[in-house]
């Protein structure tokens, strides 16, 4: 921290600028801790409280919009590699989406308070082929809010912040090797949490080629095909499996309860 707070008094709109560009685009930089020192040096004047909030949000806005564009050329392949540190990237675009699902829009506004979500909301707006004007109005206002409440709190808390970053200079020796330790332990447990996940893998999946014969063949009765995928991915014009059936995902419990019990069912989503 008081390394960002000398960086960011000495290089200023660069370095705010570049931070919030890279963590809007996906790297993991703190861009709420630049935003905390920026606060703090626009109130020691050194540096002008209007000039870093437009300049950090038009980094975010840049960002943003690139994931946006990704996610609407490269749907699910992007979303899958955003997710890749994941132990399941299917979860991973199921937990963003969730957000979509139930508040719509308005997730752009919050997005960026919400860890994982931040990121993986513009390319998810853009898979669902949101407008690319509604988009940047939602996420204008979500980039808005985040630098000024981040901003305000530096600025409110600019004794706070100087005393904290000289205690984290005094006591920097000791910090390093606590979050180093916390990285080792922190990668053991993801290794181990991998392995246990591939080998309790519980959902089982059949080839295209495999099912596709399967349907071909005299058995193709006692099979049925199911679309659950989700809204924004899914429209009754979609191109979709030939025989399938549409299940609606948000009203699964009901639905369930209307499947045959003496076929195989095999579905398919995003």
């Amino acid at each position: 921290m008081n390394s960002l707070l000398n960086s960011v008094t000495q290089h200023g709109y660069l370095l705010v600028f570049l931070v919030a560009l890279g963590e809007a685009a996906g790297l993991p930089l703190p861009a709420a801790l630049a935003f905390i020192a920026a606060g703090a040096a626009a109130a020691a004047h050194v540096l002008s409280a209007p000039a870093i909030f437009v300049d950090a949000v038009i980094a975010i806005l840049i960002g943003d919009t690139l994931l946006f564009f990704l996610g609407r050329y490269t749907g699910w392949a992007l979303l899958a590699g955003l997710c890749r540190l994941s132990l399941n990237p299917e979860t991973c675009i199921l937990r963003s989406a969730e957000s979509f699902y139930k508040r719509g829009r308005t997730t752009l506004v919050f997005a960026k308070f919400i860890p994982g979500v931040n990121t993986m909301a513009p390319p998810l707006a853009g898979s669902m082929r949101m407008r690319p004007l509604q988009f940047l109005r939602y996420d204008s206002m979500g980039a808005a809010l985040y630098v000024f409440a981040y901003g305000c709190l530096g600025f409110l808390s600019r004794d706070f912040v100087v005393k904290l970053t000289q205690r984290v200079q005094s006591a920097s020796h000791v910090i390093g090797e606590i979050v180093l330790l916390a990285v080792m332990v922190f990668a053991i447990y993801r290794i181990a949490q991998y392995r246990r996940y591939k080998n309790t893998d519980i959902v089982p999946r059949v080839g295209v080629e495999d099912l596709a014969r399967r349907m071909a063949s005299e058995e193709g009765g006692d099979v049925i095909v199911m679309d659950v995928r989700s809204h924004g991915y899914y429209d009754p014009g979609a191109s979709r499996i030939a025989g399938s059936i549409r299940l609606e995902p948000n009203r699964l419990a009901e639905e369930i309860k209307s499947l045959p019990k003496d076929k195989d069912i095999y579905i398919y989503c995003s």
